[in-house]
């Protein structure tokens, strides 16, 4: 449960990746298209749906995403970290467009 860093790893880290740790063994477990698959599904979802179908996908999106950067965090490098919170921020501003456009 640490981190591959010197730091110490914090209480919610270690709960959160206890809590995970299934829902990761899970995926790991499925065709390695799965993920995509499902990322795909939300994000043309958020895009194409209507709005009340598009933007709770747009937020599930955000929070898989949101999700799966927490759990990595520890093991990549500034710009990753930098990509992945700018996909989120694009995202969640995607879905306010939708909302404002409805």
């Amino acid at each position: 449960m640490s981190s591959s860093s010197s730091q110490p790893v914090s209480p919610l880290r270690q709960r959160i990746t206890k809590i995970s740790y299934p829902y990761v063994a899970k995926l790991h477990g499925m065709p390695k298209l799965t993920l995509p698959a499902i990322t795909l599904v939300l994000a043309l979802a958020g895009v194409f749906a209507p709005v009340v179908v598009a933007v709770p996908a747009l937020i599930l999106l955000a929070l898989l995403l949101s999700w799966l950067g927490f759990l990595s965090w520890p093991v990549v490098g500034n710009g990753a970290r930098f990509l992945r919170i700018f996909s989120i921020l694009v995202i969640l501003l995607f879905a306010v467009s939708r909302i404002a456009g409805a």
